[in-house]
This record gives structure tokens, sequence and C-alpha cells, in this order.
């Protein structure tokens, strides 16, 4: 017997809560399933909508349950790569979602969807990154890919107070950008400059869109949560063959804009899905994670660490106020 978070719907009502359940209630993951002793998960935005019933995040069905992260160690493997006793984490892939997720103290997971916890990183900081930490590395690895360099000028972040704004500029720093923060929230910037930011601008400073089809060029790279207006401003304002990562639309999902900075100045949108990111990319992503990111930047970025029973709480906090940091959920409490 272990302890689960569980979501289920009773007459309708969305009920939330830890029971006790066993491994025969852990729905079947296919052929090449691994059954996981779940140490940690973290929790995100859509998590918290999920626990609150804010979004409709789950899909597949109740009673579910939930948490689109986890880190654990192997108790039984039905795949080559993985073996009892090792060590591997889960992001993306409907966890959480569909498939039951990170929010209790077993898991079974189709071993396909994990990968290998790296070397040098714990199963604490894995969650510290999450699939935040994740969805940033892939960012920045973006903008490498297409020859974006420090020595090529300042590289913008929008939502750089969020979760994966802040990796972002955390990244960015510590691989020596110039990173220019941008962000709706002054509590914020204190954070921002610690977290490596050179310079902070406002986030009414982009979110209007652009003036001209092209503006004078600003940035070497963007990364952006954003979306709508503001990743329009963006594309105008690249320098010329800068690239923009785009993973957000916190400003909504339309986006009004011309060919003109693509054509004429070789600009590139470059979409980042960490959700279904193919394997090989994935096992590059938490390999880099772990060489740029040290013990201060985990510790740092980590707001609280919690158990399942402070989850449905933590998460209303998150969605009513916003929270400035990481929250990591440690199964095991």
């Amino acid at each position: 017997m272990f302890d689960a978070l569980v979501l289920d719907r009773t007459d309708g009502d969305l009920t939330v809560g830890v029971r006790q359940l066993s491994s025969d209630d852990l729905p079947d993951a296919g052929p090449d399933e691994v059954h996981l002793q779940v140490l940690y998960s973290s929790l995100n935005y859509k998590d918290a909508l999920a626990v609150t019933g804010a979004g409709k995040i789950v899909r597949g069905g109740y009673p579910i349950v939930p948490g689109i992260d986890l880190v654990g160690q192997v108790v039984e493997s039905n795949i080559d790569i993985l073996e009892a006793g090792d060590y591997a984490i889960g992001t993306g892939w409907q966890l959480g979602e569909v498939d039951w997720g990170g929010y209790g103290q077993h898991a079974k997971v189709d071993g396909n969807k994990l990968v290998r916890l790296p070397k040098y990183l714990t199963p604490k900081q894995s969650m510290v990154a999450g699939t935040a930490g994740f969805t940033a590395m892939l960012s920045v690895m973006a903008l490498e890919e297409h020859e974006v360099t420090p020595e090529d000028g300042d590289v913008v972040v929008t939502g750089a107070s969020g979760g994966v704004g802040s990796m972002v500029v955390t990244l960015l720093d510590a691989l020596d950008y110039d990173v220019v923060a941008s962000s709706g929230s002054e509590e914020a910037y204190d954070y921002l400059r610690e977290r490596g930011a050179t310079r902070i601008i406002s986030r009414s400073a982009l979110e209007n869109g652009p003036d001209r089809p092209i503006e004078t060029g600003k940035w070497a790279g963007a990364v952006d949560a954003v979306g709508g207006d503001t990743l329009a401003t963006l594309l105008a304002q690249l320098k010329r063959h800068g690239s923009a990562a785009s993973f957000g639309n916190a400003a909504g999902h339309e986006l009004s804009t011309s060919v003109f900075p693509l054509i004429l100045r070789g600009v590139n949108l470059l979409g980042i899905d960490s959700n279904t990111c193919p394997t090989p990319k994935r096992q590059v992503a938490w390999r880099r994670l772990a060489s740029i990111l040290d013990d201060e930047d985990f510790e740092e970025m980590t707001r609280q660490t919690i158990g399942l029973d402070e989850v449905p709480a933590a998460s209303k906090e998150l969605i009513n106020e916003g929270v400035r940091g990481r929250i990591v959920v440690d199964v095991q409490a």
C-alpha cells in the first residue's frame, strides 16, 4: 500500500485528497512498462489548474493521479534501457493529464517515455528543474542550434519571472549571454537580477505589437513565454539572422505579424515542444542541465518543498497569487 493524491469526480464535483492505493490500482502502462518508486515531483501551473479544477487539464478520465513531472527509482522494468535500481525522470507525454502522474509514491510508466537521471544531478534537483527547466533548456538549445552566440548581443526573455522564464535567464547567464528580462512584475526585478539578468524592461515595452513590420534590430535572440502581440514585436525587432524560441501563449494564441522579418532579415521562429520531444533530444537536454547548473543555482531556485497533502493549498496559492521560484513535492514525506 502507498499514498497518492487522487483527483476524482463525484456527481460532477471535483474531489481531491490523499488516498492509500495498491500496485494493482495503477493502470497498465503497456508492454514496456516500468514500475517506479516515485521520490519527487513538482508543482507547475498546469498541475495547479488540474488540482483546483480551474483548467481543463485532465483528459483521460477520473480517477487520476495528477503531476506532470516525476523522478523515481526503478522497481521493475520491461525495457532493456532501464533496470531495477536505476533512477529515471518522466516529464510530458501526457503524464498527469491522460496517464497517471507523479503525485503518488509509486507509478507505472511506459519506459519509452522515461530518461535516465543524469550523472551529477540528484533526484530532487531534477524536480527543481522539472518541465520548466527542461523547456528552458530546449529553448536555449534551439538558439544555439541556430547560431545565436553571446557575442551577437542581447537575448531578451519574456515572461521572465515565471517558472520557465527564470530558468532561461539562469541558463543564458551561466552560458555568458547578456540577458534582458521582460516582466510585468516589479516585485520580481531583484530576483531576476539575482538569476543573472543584465537589464530588465517592463512587459509594456513589448506587449502592444510593433509599429512597423520591421523595426530597429535590438535582439540577437529571444525566448518567448507570452505569444500574441509580444511575439510579433520580438520578430520585428530581431537582428539579422536572429532567432526567437516560442513556448507559451500567456497573451493569446493568435499571432498577427508580417513575413518581412523572415524574408528580409532571415530571422527564425522556433517552436518548442517539451511534451512530445523525442527521447534522444530529451537525454541531451537533461545532460546539459546537469552540466550547466550547480548546487547553488538549484538551491536559489527552490521556493519550498511540500508533501502530497500540501499540494491542494499550494495549488490554490499558485493560481491566485503566483509563486516565484520552484515548488518541489516530496512524494515520500
